[in-house]
C-alpha cells in the first residue's frame, strides 16, 4: 500500500516550490508524481498540420520525486507523516502519525 495516492492533498518540503499545495494527479511507479499545479515547466512544441496540432510553448507539471512531498493534515493545516496499520478484519488503513487520525475517513 502506497502512503501517498491519486487525490491527496499534498504540501511540497523541498525545491523552488517549497510550502505550495496542491492535489496528486498521478502516481508514477518510478516513485514519482505529478501535482496540480506545481513544478510547472515549458515545453517547445512545432505545429503539425496533419494531426491538427498548433504550435507554440505549451506549460505542464512535471513529477516530483515522492519524497519531496507530504500529505496535509486536515485538522492543523500543516505537513504530517503518514503510516499503515492493519486492522482486526485485515484491512489495512493510512493513519496521521501525529494525531492518530485515519486518512481515508
Amino acid at each position: 500500500m502506497r502512503k501517498i495516492k491519486k487525490g491527496d492533498k499534498v504540501i511540497v518540503l523541498t525545491g523552488k516550490d517549497k510550502g505550495r499545495e496542491g492535489t496528486v494527479l498521478q502516481v508514477k511507479p518510478n516513485e514519482r508524481v505529478l501535482v496540480e499545479g506545481i513544478n510547472m515547466m515549458k515545453k517547445h512544441v512545432k505545429p503539425n498540420p496533419n494531426k491538427g496540432e498548433t504550435g507554440g510553448i505549451n506549460e505542464k507539471e512535471a513529477a516530483l520525486h515522492i519524497s519531496n512531498i507530504a500529505l496535509v493534515n486536515p485538522a492543523t493545516g500543516k505537513a504530517d507523516r503518514v503510516g499503515i496499520k492493519t486492522l482486526e478484519d485485515n484491512t489495512r488503513i493510512r493513519f496521521f502519525k501525529s494525531n492518530g487520525e485515519s486518512v481515508d475517513a
